[in-house]
C-alpha cells in the first residue's frame, strides 16, 4: 500500500475505534475486510439465483441493521479522511458465477468501510485500554465476526 494510503487509514482507525495500526496490521485487515466482501457476495449470489436472476442485486446482499449502521458511519467519517478513492481500488472483486449490477458494485467500498468501522469497534472493545492492539486481539476480532458474518 502506498503511503499516503497508510496515512489515511491510520487516520482511519483512530478515529473510528481509537486505534493505532502499523503495517503488519494492514495486511492482516485488508485480507480480513476483503473476506468479509467475498462471503457477502456469495450469499448475494445464492439469493440472486433462488429469485431466478444472474445478475447480483444490491438488495442480495446480506446486509444486515448493524453492519448498514457503520456503513453510514463511515460515510462521515470519509468525509474528513477521503478512504473512498483509495477503497475503490483495494476492495476485491471476487469471481463469482454471476455479475454484480453496477449499484451492486458501487457499494462494495461502502460495505468495506463499514466492515471497517465496526473491526475498529470490535477491537476497542476487545482491548480497551489499549491503542495499539496485538496480533491475538485481531485474531479474536476476526473469530467474533467470522461467527456472524
Amino acid at each position: 500500500m502506498p503511503v499516503f494510503g497508510f496515512t489515511r487509514f491510520e487516520r482511519f482507525f483512530l478515529a473510528a475505534g481509537s486505534v493505532e495500526v502499523n503495517r503488519d496490521d494492514m495486511k492482516r485487515f485488508l485480507d480480513f475486510v476483503n473476506e468479509i466482501i467475498y462471503d457477502i457476495l456469495i450469499r448475494g449470489q445464492a439469493n440472486a439465483e433462488a429469485n431466478g436472476r444472474d445478475i447480483i442485486q444490491p438488495w442480495d446482499l446480506p446486509i444486515t441493521a448493524g453492519l448498514q449502521e457503520t456503513m453510514h458511519q463511515f460515510r462521515k467519517l470519509d468525509e474528513d479522511i477521503e478512504l473512498r478513492p483509495i477503497l475503490d481500488d483495494l476492495t476485491a472483486r471476487p469471481p463469482l458465477a454471476y455479475a454484480l449490477s453496477e449499484e451492486t458494485e458501487a457499494r462494495l467500498p461502502e460495505i468495506f468501510g463499514g466492515s471497517s468501522v465496526a473491526l475498529a469497534r470490535t477491537l476497542k472493545i476487545i482491548e480497551p485500554g489499549e491503542r495499539h492492539i496485538q496480533p491475538a486481539e485481531w485474531d479474536r476480532a476476526f473469530r467474533i465476526f467470522d461467527l456472524l458474518i
